[in-house]
C-alpha cells in the first residue's frame, strides 16, 4: 500500500470526520456500546475544531489519492495529547494506524 502522510487542512474534515463517525461507531456496535458520535455531522464538527485550531498538530494519510485516516497532536499545553486516532474501516490491520501514531510522536 502506498501511503502518504501530510498535514491535514480545513478542507479535509468532511472526510476526515466521517471516517472518525465510522470508525468509532463500529468499534461501538462490535462491542455492545453507544456511538461515541450520534451522527457523522458530529464526527466532522470535532475533526473540523482539531484541523482548524493553531493549537493542533494534524497529519492526514492518503492511499491512491483519498484519505484514509488521520491523527492529531494537541499541543495547547506542555503535556500534550494525541488523538483521535482515526482509520477508515476498509483498510484497518494494514498499518495505516500505526504510521500515524509514529508521525506523532
Amino acid at each position: 500500500m502506498d501511503l502518504i502522510l501530510r498535514p491535514g487542512t480545513a478542507d479535509d474534515a468532511a472526510d476526515c470526520g466521517r471516517i472518525c463517525y465510522e470508525a468509532f461507531s463500529g468499534i461501538a456496535q462490535e462491542h455492545g456500546f453507544p456511538p461515541d458520535f450520534p451522527n457523522p455531522e458530529v464526527g466532522v464538527a470535532l475533526i473540523e475544531g482539531a484541523l482548524t485550531h493553531p493549537g493542533f498538530y494534524s497529519v492526514v494519510a492518503e492511499r491512491d489519492g483519498l484519505i484514509v485516516g488521520s491523527n492529531f497532536l494537541d499541543e495547547r499545553s506542555t503535556v500534550v495529547g494525541i488523538g483521535p486516532v482515526t482509520v477508515d474501516p476498509t483498510v484497518q490491520n494494514a498499518g495505516v494506524g500505526r504510521r500515524l501514531m509514529r508521525s506523532c510522536s
